[in-house]
């Protein structure tokens, strides 16, 4: 009986643990979210945006990816958590996890330039393209996998993400409406399986709303600074 009450109390507080885990990832994800928004105001000029100094950039690109990308991180931080058998190494793990994204922020600011819709077009389609890779089909599995570490599990997504990424810095890297749709596609694709009726269609759109960029830019919002 004491064993049996034993492994009750036990279970009970892994349980605890991983809502825990689970409530503190969302928490943050949630926090980034108010913060971004409040940073982020005024910043938007479209594909015309400046991206200031670089010290500014990624504070507020970190703040960006912990919004974004920790929803659909959750459940590789509850599988960390269970592996670990507690919650002290789930820090470690979203840092390492962050400290990806912030290297792919210094690659951003370091290669970004103000551009126009041509440009923004090209990328777009580009990052449309990406969806119909093997490359992009195996990162996204590997997003999926028992992953040890953040940093690898990190890679991992960013490979699966990339395309949808430059397509978020090439219309509005500081737009809140785009950062919006990308993290419901992100966070989609980490969550729901591969299907080609869902992942075809997406593609697709992605390469079609490049085309008109390229060739109509005026129909599509926020492209442009406000007058």
């Amino acid at each position: 009986m004491a064993d049996q009450g034993f492994s009750t109390t036990f279970a009970i507080a892994r349980t605890a643990a991983l809502a825990a885990a689970l409530a503190a990832t969302i928490g943050l994800a949630a926090a980034s979210w108010v913060v971004a928004v409040w940073q982020m105001q005024g910043m938007d000029m479209g594909t015309a945006t400046q991206l200031g100094s670089f010290a500014s950039f990624i504070a507020v690109w970190v703040v960006m990816m912990a919004a974004m990308m920790l929803p659909g991180a959750a459940p590789a931080v509850l599988r960390r958590a269970r592996a670990s058998g507690g919650v002290r190494a789930v820090p470690l793990f979203i840092g390492s996890y962050l400290a990806v994204w912030a290297v792919a922020g210094a690659a951003v600011y370091t290669l970004y330039r103000p551009h126009g819709s041509v440009a923004a077009g090209v990328v777009v389609i580009a990052a449309g393209v990406y969806e119909f890779t093997p490359l992009k089909r195996h990162f996204r599995r590997r997003c999926r996998d028992s992953v040890r570490s953040g940093f690898g599990f990190g890679l991992c997504c960013a490979g699966s993400s990339i395309g949808l990424m430059l397509m978020l810095v090439a219309v509005g890297v500081m737009s809140v409406t785009w950062m919006s749709v990308i993290a419901v596609l992100v966070l989609a694709q980490k969550l729901l399986p591969a299907k080609t009726a869902i992942d075809l269609p997406l593609a697709l759109a992605i390469a079609g709303l490049g085309v008109l960029i390229v060739i109509t830019p005026s129909l599509v919002p926020g492209l442009s600074p406000p007058m």
